[in-house]
């Protein structure tokens, strides 16, 4: 380092670097990007008794600099610009590392004046030092402009190559922590997202005499796209509902809660199956983005005859296991999905009576299409297997089954897709009313 004279000597030092400290424990201390870059402008024109300074940070993702501006001296408004890093002196410092010292910033061919005519400033001296990590990679660039007493010198250089790198610690931290906060946020964010889905899930099993009745979910992200739903109605009957949302995760368990009141709206208010189903998908292409639909069973069993009425939204495969014939139907779905084809009709709605230890089986195609990583699915027929293997057994225990078998089956191998399973079972046949009793 040149010989400055007596002002520059190891007094001066010991108070450079006095100052310097106390920065770096300001910088430390700070928990906050903007506080932290502002804190590094402020440092930056006090020490090196400067007009402006710029924080550039390097965005690897884009290869871009971004700067927050500081638009006077210290304490100014913060604005923000980018540029490829490939541009510019900031560029070269964040490419090369190696610091740059203009004393005559409009005699060096790769100064950029256009900066100056959009502000009407004018740049006399430049210094440009890279701020670099704890593992010396590029975080960004200091910039300071047109030092008051002439060019910058040897000890400018020192102080700011020492701020760069105490700088791009502190900016390299609050980065990883801001990182952090914002993962955490987002957790809880999905976890309350969680709650209020499962929320909206029967809290139990219904009551319907002469049927055992369970329903299940298990999303695969924390929110899910499919939902089961269990309704009452008038005349001792019970509507059982599943749907499926296209993907998974926040957009489609919002698409699969306004389809759950939507049902339950219409069907409250005792509109037939076929009308009811329509009105629902008409409501939803309302609001469905394009590309995005859900499909749909919706059932209602009549308890005094044991008999379930079903209109099915493209959800399928709907399997029905006959107890008496130790054999499986696989039944009819009736309409495209729901907010598929604006112009779909929905009608045909079908009846089928359930005698004793019938099973019909209903899940979304996260059963089905389970994939253990090797190409093959869980498929129907281990589905079927399960439910025969199983058939004396309740409804909520038949569905422990299925979810048990998958996940052997899966070996661990990660769930894509959303799990959700309605069983409904026949327990007692209705009393032929002919009969002595």
């Amino acid at each position: 380092m040149p010989d400055h004279g007596d002002d520059r000597g190891p007094f001066r030092r010991v108070t450079d670097l006095e100052r310097l400290l106390a920065i770096a424990r300001r910088l430390g201390a700070t928990v906050d990007l903007d506080a932290m870059l502002a804190a590094i402008v402020d440092a930056a024109t006090s020490l090196l008794d400067c007009e402006r300074a710029t924080v550039f940070l390097y965005d690897s993702g884009t290869d871009e600099l971004r700067s927050r501006i500081a638009t006077g001296i210290a304490g100014s408004p913060i604005s923000e610009i980018r540029f490829p890093a490939s541009r510019g002196i900031a560029g070269e410092v964040a490419r090369t590392g190696i610091l740059i010292n203009i004393p005559d910033a409009y005699a060096d061919s790769r100064f950029n004046p256009d900066f100056d005519k959009a502000s009407g400033f004018r740049t006399r001296s430049m210094l440009t030092v890279r701020l670099s990590d704890h593992d010396d990679h590029t975080v960004g660039v200091l910039q300071v402009l047109n030092k008051r007493t002439g060019p910058f010198d040897g000890r400018d250089e020192e102080i700011a190559g020492f701020l760069g790198s105490q700088a791009g610690v502190a900016i390299q931290r609050q980065q990883l922590l801001d990182h952090y906060a914002e993962k955490q946020k987002l957790q809880r964010d999905l976890s309350i997202a969680r709650d209020i889905q499962q929320g909206l899930l029967p809290r139990e099993q219904p009551t319907c005499p002469g049927f055992d009745v369970a329903g299940w979910n298990r999303p695969a992200d924390e929110t899910g796209g499919d939902f089961y739903d269990f309704l009452p109605l008038p005349s001792d009957r019970l509507a059982v509902l599943i749907a499926d949302a296209t993907g998974h995760g926040i957009g489609p368990a919002l698409v699969v809660a306004e389809a759950r009141a939507l049902f339950r709206a219409v069907l409250r208010a005792g509109a037939p199956l076929d009308r009811a189903v329509s009105d629902v998908h008409q409501l939803l292409c309302l609001d469905m983005p394009d590309g995005r639909f859900v499909t749909a069973f919706c059932g209602v069993i009549d308890i005094a005859s044991g008999d379930i009425e079903y209109l099915s939204a493209g959800q399928g495969p709907l399997i029905l296991y006959d107890a008496s014939a130790d054999v499986f139907r696989e039944l009819e779905a009736q309409g495209l999905p729901l907010a598929f084809f604006p112009d779909a009709g929905y009608e045909g709605q079908i009846r089928i009576a359930l005698d004793d230890g019938d099973v019909l089986v209903l899940l979304t195609d996260g059963f089905y299409e389970y994939d253990r990583g090797d190409g093959e699915t869980f498929g129907e027929e281990r589905v079927k297997a399960v439910v025969r293997d199983h058939r004396d057994r309740s409804a909520a225990d038949l569905i422990a089954a299925l979810s048990s078998a998958v996940d052997s089956f899966a070996a661990g191998a990660k769930q894509l897709d959303d799990l959700t399973a309605v069983i409904v079972k026949r327990t007692t046949a209705p009393r032929d009313p002919s009969s002595p009793t």
